[in-house]
């Protein structure tokens, strides 16, 4: 259901103007996207919902700041959700700000358990990280992010952001290892 360009400048006219069914529209447009963004931040499918229900609030209040100019309405909405996520993780979760680690080793992993696993497999592994050292493995596993982005997002310092990177890491290696003993 791509919908023209045409198209969408009216559904954000509409959502412009506080018009119900124009969100509807657009909700309905983004859904599949903004959902599968949530859900690399959450644990399950109720946290993302969650997300999601905050995300739509702000977009269709701040609906007025999208600039067509500046990118897309899925950069711009993929932005929201990824900001929204990021409170409801902060919200959940104080984090240890005293871990100062500079090195940490990189974990091996077997490419032959990795080959038998899917994409769902993955992320329902990575869903099932602790919610600190999740938010901080999507960020720079998933999103790109670096450390020092990582740790201003945060608010924790970029050794903590490196240590939650590891752990990360070491725990996904143990879960796909043991995949080689069954």
């Amino acid at each position: 259901m791509i919908k023209q360009e045409s198209e969408i400048k009216l559904i954000l006219e509409g959502c412009r103007a506080n018009d119900r069914r124009a969100q509807e529209v657009l909700y309905r447009l983004l859904y599949k996207f903004a959902m599968s963004t949530a859900m690399r931040y959450s644990r399950d499918e109720l946290d993302a919902g969650d997300i999601l229900s905050h995300a739509f609030v702000r977009i269709f209040k701040h609906i007025h700041t999208f600039d067509e100019n500046k990118g897309t309405i899925y950069s711009w909405v993929k932005r929201i959700i990824i900001n929204e996520s990021l409170d409801h993780i902060k919200a959940r979760i104080k984090f240890a700000d005293n871990l100062e680690i500079e090195a940490v080793a990189e974990p091996a992993i077997n490419n032959a358990a990795l080959d038998r696993l899917n994409a769902s497999e993955i992320m329902t592994m990575i869903q099932k990280l602790p919610p600190a050292t999740h938010a901080v493995f999507v960020l720079y596993a998933v999103e790109g992010y670096k450390h020092k982005e990582i740790s201003e997002t945060l608010g924790i310092s970029e050794g903590t952001s490196k240590w939650h990177l590891s752990e990360a890491r070491k725990a996904l290696q143990q879960k796909i290892e043991s995949l080689n003993t069954v």
